[in-house]
């Protein structure tokens, strides 16, 4: 082999060894990334099912406020105030993005 060659073969390698341990170390640093988004994946899954099960989340409901009127009416107000913070929220960060 002639040296231009094995110069180009030594580089080459030692960029493959830098690559591997940049990615060890990238895959360390997003692990808790990952383990957030797939909470927040398992939450949409959660919200999804509530949305295509409407009467099930109907059932709960009634049941809650037969059985507990005045906790019911508590959580509620609580569930409304939250709902209407959240909608302020993104109307904001619509506006500024």
């Amino acid at each position: 082999m002639n040296r231009k060659a094995l110069l180009l073969a030594t580089r080459h390698g030692a960029l493959k060894v830098r690559i591997d341990e940049q990615r060890r170390l990238l895959s360390k640093e997003v692990e808790p990334i990952e383990n957030a988004l797939a909470r927040g994946d398992q939450v949409l899954k959660g919200v999804d099912w509530l949305k295509h099960h409407p009467a099930a989340v109907g059932l709960a409901v009634t049941a809650v406020v037969v059985a507990r009127p005045r906790r019911a009416w508590r959580w509620a107000q609580r569930s409304f105030f939250l709902w209407r913070g959240w909608q302020a929220i993104k109307k904001s960060l619509a506006r500024a993005g």
